[in-house]
């Protein structure tokens, strides 16, 4: 049992602000980007790829926001990265949305049927407020 003298307040208001915060959502999302590039990017394999992104990848629980489109070629500073066909942008509420998204059958799916085409994948996730 706590007596008054025992304890310093301050201590005592950093604890509980400590656990508010753990319980309070922060904010903090996922952004997942997925840069494709094809073994044959014709455009019709490109924007097949784009379909197949916008039919099995968006409209899933914990997205937050989805976006599949590709290259913007016009824009080319030397900063410009130019190695990818198409593009998949998805912010997820959570980790554990994100975590939860790779193992339904939808993304699965998507791999299954698209993964011959590719030539390179390269996945770039990020915490984002």
């Amino acid at each position: 049992m706590l007596v008054a003298g025992d304890f310093d307040p301050a201590s005592v208001f950093r604890i509980v602000v400590l656990s508010r915060r753990s319980i309070v959502s922060t904010g903090q999302k996922l952004s997942h980007v997925v840069l494709f590039k094809l073994k044959d990017s014709t455009p019709a394999n490109i924007q097949a790829l784009v379909d197949a992104c916008h039919k099995y990848l968006k409209n899933h629980p914990g997205v937050a926001f989805f976006a599949a489109g590709t290259l913007a070629k016009e824009y080319a500073r030397p900063v410009n990265d130019h190695a990818f066909d198409v593009c998949l942008n998805l912010v997820f509420d959570s980790r554990a949305a994100h975590d939860a998204y790779q193992t339904i059958d939808e993304h699965l799916t998507f791999i299954a049927d698209n993964k011959e085409s590719w030539e390179t994948v390269r996945v770039f996730d990020a915490d984002v407020t």
